[in-house]
């Protein structure tokens, strides 16, 4: 006789979402415990002590072979599961370079890009996405005066560069995730921004639960044209710096 599992009936808040196709399976198996093996007859005589299955009994061992595949499916992919990113706890920064005859009389950059959503898989198969709100990235630049700032937001967020009306998102996507060592991966994905799209890869090490890195991105790339000013004596560099520290929930 076939006896289901008290273990498949107990599951843990955890993975509750995957419960319905385990208990799908699990109530396959039901209308069989009944069920016992029966000898045989082979070509017309007794086969002693060589039990087979009868035609219902082979049908119902097929019904559960197919049940205990579909439970192992179903709980094989629970490990993988994503976890949200914690937008609250995770930082995205944009540093931009001044460039130029007189960048000594300019100013470097500093942008928050506050993270809107996205995930993190720390089991195969490894992915991240991130999401980011274009006209949610803030100029913080601490050095300059408050309407020098302010002025530098609006043409950061304006046709100019990010042209966030048009372009209101701004996502990262993995494509393939390979270890670098202990805690250390090479992340590889789509990088989409300014409605253009390209591939980026970052190295990532992960800290006290935290994952940093760094990476480069030419803003030429993106179609984005570097701003300068003074007949180009003052511009800012193509190469920005961006810096995460990402925190899963």
């Amino acid at each position: 006789m076939v006896r289901r599992s008290s273990r498949v009936d107990t599951i843990n808040a955890e993975t509750a979402e995957h419960a319905e196709p385990i208990r799908s399976a699990v109530s396959a198996l039901r209308p069989f415990e009944s069920l016992s093996v029966v000898p045989s007859q082979v070509e017309g005589r007794h086969a002693q002590g060589v039990p087979s299955l009868s035609r219902d009994a082979s049908s119902a061992f097929n019904v559960v072979a197919v049940a205990w595949l579909a439970i192992i499916a179903a709980t094989a992919g629970l490990g993988a599961e994503p976890r949200p990113i914690d937008t609250g706890r995770s930082t995205l920064t944009v540093f931009v370079y001044k460039s130029g005859l007189f960048s000594a009389f300019a100013d470097d950059h500093i942008i928050q890009a506050p993270i809107a959503g996205g995930s993190i898989s720390a089991d195969a198969p490894l992915a991240v996405e991130v999401r980011v709100q274009a006209g949610a990235l803030k100029a913080l630049d601490p050095k300059l005066s408050a309407d020098k700032r302010a002025e530098v937001q609006t043409r950061m967020l304006g046709p100019e560069v990010l042209d966030t009306e048009k372009y209101a998102e701004i996502t990262f996507t993995s494509t393939a995730i390979e270890p670098a060592g202990p805690d250390r991966w090479t992340a590889t994905g789509r990088l989409t921004l300014h409605g253009q799209t390209r591939s980026v890869t970052v190295p990532v090490v992960r800290r006290d639960g935290r994952y940093r890195g760094t990476a480069t991105v030419k803003q030429r790339d993106f179609g984005i044209q570097p701003i300068s000013i003074a007949g180009g004596t003052v511009k800012v560099k193509d190469e920005v710096k961006v810096e995460f520290d990402i925190v899963a929930k």
